[in-house]
């Protein structure tokens, strides 16, 4: 004999409608025993059949059947309430017709039964149908948490923002069975919240009382839900929740909710929420010189050309060509935009590198690019100091190529990415990327407006390949040490979509040969952001994971600027307050054309003499 499967979905919906049958017969004969009434028996008998079809029929229109009661809310109690009602007076017409036509029905007074009968009888028929489902919900939700308890120990939540979102968080951890997590108690900034409940779960203090809290309640996961609130007290609950060495975790922000590409509702805090920056807001007038037009990406393929790639898309361009050396990155970009897109805007990716001038040709011959975005580079400062001529092969007449060979096919806009290392540089990588802002500014005279071009100058990029925090990360989870150059260098930092976001607007800002400076906010200390990423990590700095000071490398600074003496009091503040514009400074045009050659035809010993004649303020870095 077969095994009837008793817990699939037929079989359940089979039970609940021979329940619900029950129910409502059982409400309308409870009510009229209740009121004395029973010489009406053979009326209830007579509209039996007729009432309970008109009822399953409602139950199934309103979905009650389809429900999946354990995960049930407000909106299931009130369908079936609403089904109730509308069965309830369907009754009455029944009533109606069985006594027009004779009948046991017809003996009653006007055809129905009094209003006591009617209203009564709907609403037990609402407790017992909605009643039981909720049962069914509270008792397979104690035993699958009975059962989650047995097979691992729940984490302890403190949910973080006693608002809306903290509502939302709280209700989707309860639907998940507390997989995630179960939330034992809420705080928030707003005093007048402490001492209430969110969904069942107490109020116990403000933000500020957060390590307390942790520690008196056993609190293992801490939830931040705070999407609305400013980004300097975000930073700063943060760094509160932080040193509770619990684990952290945040609700999505208000642009990560607008977001479709942004996957799930919880994520781990990582180092970049750490940064005290409000949220980049793009004007979109500004970006609107990318609509249609053919956006070449040289190095697009890395860290901040894959991401430039990602925001010019949103801009509807008609192409964008990714031109990289490294075929792996620039293809696995191609297939995400795709995906995203489904193929508008165009994604062609072309392999070869800046330093080829007869393949470039090649590609702005094929697509003829209206906006060229210039990222390919070599970076990583210590790298370059040991190989100075492909520093300069790579960052100096790679992007001479581009420029020239963009000012030959009638480019409207070019945009240079630099760095702040190029102010003042204490290394080659940095020396180089000044002469790269000179190239610019070289030919921005040179083609008298038919090219636009200008320069932007931004901080190490949190996350990018060769940055500090994957270094960091290895470190941590390899069990440390973690090395720090120095115990007092500090950095600015910007993550990858902020520093692709102002690229993307400052080519629309443009006039010509400006080098805009991005605002980076405040300098932070390398050591500060090993300390935070440890601790984030569930370690404890210096006792668990060691922090060691290894002294600064060739060619590394204590700290970096972002705009040169000369440049300092002609800083202006552009349409967008995140994007300053410094004004050029002078050059010899003819002497500078002589120096490339000579810099272009220098040996590895000689070309750091070079270098220092054409960026007279380049030094090697002062080690202690």
């Amino acid at each position: 004999m077969k095994k009837v499967d008793f817990r699939s979905a037929f079989i359940k919906s089979t039970l609940m409608m021979l329940y619900d049958i029950f129910a409502v017969n059982f409400s309308y004969i409870f009510v009229m025993l209740l009121g004395g009434g029973q010489q009406n028996m053979s009326a209830i008998w007579q509209r039996a059949l007729p009432v309970t079809l008109i009822f399953i029929v409602l139950y199934h229109a309103f979905k009650i059947y389809s429900s999946m009661w354990e995960y049930a809310g407000i909106r299931e109690v009130w369908n079936v309430a609403l089904a109730t009602v509308i069965g309830g007076i369907s009754g009455i017409a029944v009533d109606l017709i069985l006594s027009s036509i004779g009948g046991a029905a017809s003996e009653l007074k006007n055809g129905c039964f009094d209003a006591y009968f009617y209203v009564f009888g709907t609403l037990v028929a609402i407790v017992l149908v909605a009643g039981m489902r909720v049962i069914y919900r509270l008792v397979r939700r104690y035993y699958r948490e009975r059962s989650l308890k047995k097979e691992e120990k729940l984490d302890r939540v403190m949910i973080v923002g006693a608002g809306d979102m903290g509502m939302i968080i709280i209700n989707e951890l309860e639907v998940n069975n507390y997989a995630k997590g179960k939330p034992i108690i809420a705080v928030d900034d707003n005093p007048l919240k402490v001492g209430k409940r969110i969904r069942g779960i107490p109020v116990k203090g403000t933000c500020d009382q957060i390590p307390e809290l942790a520690k008196k309640y056993n609190i293992n996961t801490i939830i931040l839900c705070l999407p609305s609130v400013d980004s300097e007290r975000q930073t700063e609950i943060l760094r509160i929740a932080v040193k509770t060495g619990c684990k952290l975790k945040t609700s999505p922000s208000l642009l990560e909710m607008t977001d479709t590409s942004q996957g799930g509702r919880i994520r781990d805090v990582n180092i970049t929420d750490l940064l005290s920056r409000p949220e980049v807001e793009l004007n979109r007038d500004v970006c609107s010189y990318l609509k249609d037009q053919v956006v070449l990406v040289t190095g697009g393929g890395g860290s901040i050309g894959s991401e430039l790639c990602r925001q010019v898309s949103k801009y509807h361009p008609k192409k964008i060509v990714v031109f990289d050396i490294y075929e792996n990155s620039a293809y696995l970009l191609k297939q995400q935009l795709d995906a995203y897109h489904k193929g508008n805007p165009e994604i062609d990716i072309r392999i070869g590198s800046v330093r080829d001038q007869a393949r470039l040709r090649e590609i702005f011959d094929e697509f003829h690019p209206s906006i060229v975005f210039h990222a390919a580079a070599h970076k990583h400062v210590p790298l370059m100091e040991d190989s100075p001529k492909e520093a300069v092969k790579n960052n100096v007449f790679g992007t001479f190529n581009v420029a020239s060979i963009a000012v030959e096919y009638n480019v409207k806009r070019f945009v240079n990415i630099s760095s702040d290392k190029a102010v003042n540089p204490a290394n080659v990588m940095g020396a180089t990327k000044r002469i790269t802002e000179m190239i610019v500014q070289y030919f921005e005279r040179k083609c008298k407006n038919s090219t636009i071009f200008a320069a932007v100058r931004f901080g190490n990029v949190l996350g990018s390949s060769g940055s500090v925090i994957p270094i960091f990360t290895e470190q941590i989870k390899n069990g440390g040490p973690v090395m720090v150059t120095h115990p007092d260098i500090t950095r600015y930092f910007m993550t990858i979509p902020e520093a692709a976001q102002l690229v993307v607007q400052a080519g629309g800002l443009a006039k010509g040969g400006e080098i805009f400076v991005l605002d980076m906010g405040e300098p932070v200390k390398i050591v500060t952001l090993a300390e935070n990423l440890i601790m984030l990590s569930g370690y404890k700095p210096y006792t668990e994971i060691e922090i060691k000071f290894s002294g600064l490398r060739p060619g590394e600074k204590l700290y970096e600027e972002l705009v040169l003496d000369e440049e300092s009091s002609e800083r202006k503040m552009t349409a967008n307050n995140k994007i300053f514009v410094t004004k050029p400074v002078d050059m010899n045009d003819e002497l500078f054309e002589k120096e490339l050659e000579k810099l272009k035809k220098a040996d590895e010993n000689e070309v750091r003499g070079i270098i220092k004649e054409i960026v007279p303020n380049y030094k090697e870095a002062v080690i202690d």
